[in-house]
């Protein structure tokens, strides 16, 4: 999608700092870090939010999962949070879908 900040970021047009990219994947530093570890996972199939997936989706989601529990141990991660959200009422403000994955600190229950 052109005007998609992610989409835009997978495709080089905008830097980022990558952590992981393979052919249906990129994953990139947050700009504005939650912890000290906050990764940002996408798959490079534009999909706006979650509600969206249909079930052709399901391989690419459980990449994005075993993606995040890779980069969590090579960056060493016992503990952390994968989170997603889907829709402005959740928090999502990128309308691609993505997973955030959160360590290097301790997480309260509930979120927020």
């Amino acid at each position: 999608m052109s005007d998609c900040l992610f989409c835009k970021i997978a495709n080089r047009e905008i830097p980022s700092k990558k952590v992981y990219e393979d052919e249906r994947i990129y994953a990139f530093e947050d700009i504005a870090p939650k912890a000290p570890t906050h990764v940002l996972l996408i798959p490079k199939k534009h999909i706006a939010r979650l509600s969206d997936v249909g079930a052709p989706d399901a391989p690419l989601l459980g990449e994005l999962l075993l993606c995040a529990a890779g980069i969590a141990r090579e960056k060493g991660l016992a503990h952390y949070r994968l989170a997603l959200n889907n829709g402005e009422g959740a928090g999502q403000s990128v309308f691609h879908v993505h997973f955030h994955l959160l360590g290097g600190r301790a997480f309260a229950w509930p979120p927020g």
